[in-house]
């Protein structure tokens, strides 16, 4: 009777499992390589698409009159909600690009809104006697926003022969919340291709 070594054991399971290998690429390399695996939204549409929201949005006739009018408006975002039929679609990470390149663009004042709950326990803590009246904040003094921005995303597939293209549209609107007029709108589309072969991918 033969005893496999611990050493031998180790060497039969390595080569058992293949080669593996594993390395740090930037944004751009991983997206180009990620290309050769899946059709997928990924992080470098994101950013691309966001971009080009901030890009038409900027190059509106109706941001100019926005900003004529509000100087820094307070923007209030609501999520941007993921129609596509794609479960896994990154939708969180969209929303907070778009918050981010907002917020960075200096073109806006941004109410949180997802804080709003969180704030309105702590002033109402403040103001239960519990804190110093000199340093409790004030019920009623959150600031409104004078803007609102809706969004929306759908993919439209076409498929023959094994061949897919994916259209994604990127839908935003900008609204005047105290005349319920519309300020602008954008849409920006991702085309995603991928071909399957008779074999597999």
């Amino acid at each position: 009777m033969k005893f496999i070594t611990p050493v031998l054991a180790l060497s039969l399971l390595a080569s058992s499992c293949g080669s593996f290998k594993a390395e740090r690429v930037d944004a751009n390399t991983s997206d180009e390589k990620g290309l050769a695996i899946t059709d997928n939204w990924m992080s470098a549409d994101t950013s691309q698409a966001i971009a080009d929201v901030i890009k038409q949005m900027k190059a509106h006739p109706g941001f100019t009159k926005m900003k004529a009018r509000f100087g820094t408006p307070k923007v209030f975002v609501a999520d941007v909600q993921n129609q596509t039929s794609e479960a896994y679609f990154p939708i969180g990470d969209l929303n907070d690009e778009l918050l981010n390149e907002l917020s960075m663009s200096g073109e806006f004042e941004l109410v949180d809104n997802q804080a709003r709950e969180t704030i309105l326990k702590e002033v109402t803590y403040q103001n239960d006697g519990m804190v110093d009246p000199a340093t409790a904040k004030k019920i009623g003094k959150q600031t409104g926003a004078d803007i609102m921005i809706f969004g929306n995303v759908y993919m439209k597939p076409e498929k023959r022969d094994g061949k897919t293209i994916k259209e994604y549209s990127v839908n935003m609107r900008m609204t005047d919340i105290e005349k319920a007029t519309e300020v602008l709108r954008t849409r920006t589309k991702v085309f995603k291709y991928s071909e399957k072969s008779k074999v597999g991918w």
